[in-house]
């Protein structure tokens, strides 16, 4: 799973790379879902801005394991719990055991990323561009198999969107919240301005990648 992650991550923001590997046998069962992990994100600075900016599935990868019991439920071995995180935290990876329907899984996701930074002003108003990551697995084949299993990891498109907010008052952040596979978290960006007020530019940026089984 972190060769997975590894060789997805290599691919991101490139349309057009692509990794192949194979999964090795561990006895599990190795589970690509497209149609799995529900995303929503919202934006709102508690004034006049409140807006749905996405909210589609994005896939995830699942690792049955073939033993029954497991101490390690609930273990990150990479990222953390957070449904939504900035540059300054950890990554976008979100690589964990979970309990299962039969037997403990490791799961593999990937949660939305922020960053923000100033950029002059327009009309006497403060910049201010606020960015989102999203990598989206749902152009994925639907895969369940047992044993090795060749894989091809591809960046098929980058799909870019701006929302621009011209204000007229101060705002002090601008909330950005994720509901995220049944899981909420918020990032709060601080958010500059002059007497004029503000302009929030708002980028989504969103990565897809495709996964799929590899014929040689």
């Amino acid at each position: 799973m972190n060769a997975i992650d590894e060789n997805l991550i290599s691919t991101l923001w490139q349309p057009g790379s692509s990794r192949t590997l194979e999964f090795s046998d561990s006895g599990g069962t190795l589970n690509v879902q497209p149609s799995g992990n529900l995303l929503s994100i919202s934006i709102n600075d508690s004034q006049e801005v409140a807006e749905t900016i996405f909210n589609a599935t994005i896939g995830r990868v699942i690792y049955e394991l073939p033993y029954s019991e497991l101490a390690d439920t609930g273990l990150f071995l990479k990222g953390d719990s957070r449904a939504i995180t900035n540059q300054t935290g950890s990554g976008m990876t979100q690589l964990y055991v979970q309990s299962g329907v039969e037997h403990p899984e490791i799961l593999l996701k990937y949660r939305p990323v922020t960053s923000s930074t100033t950029s002059g002003t327009e009309s006497n108003k403060t910049v201010n561009d606020v960015r989102l990551y999203v990598v989206n697995l749902n152009s994925s084949q639907e895969l369940a198999f047992m044993g090795k299993v060749p894989l091809r990891i591809s960046c098929t498109n980058i799909e870019s969107s701006i929302s621009t907010y011209n204000l007229a008052y101060q705002p002090n952040a601008l909330i950005i919240t994720a509901d995220y596979d049944g899981v909420q978290g918020q990032v709060s960006i601080p958010i500059s301005s002059t007497a004029y007020g503000a302009i929030i530019n708002v980028e989504l940026v969103v990565c897809e990648v495709k996964i799929e089984r590899w014929v040689r």
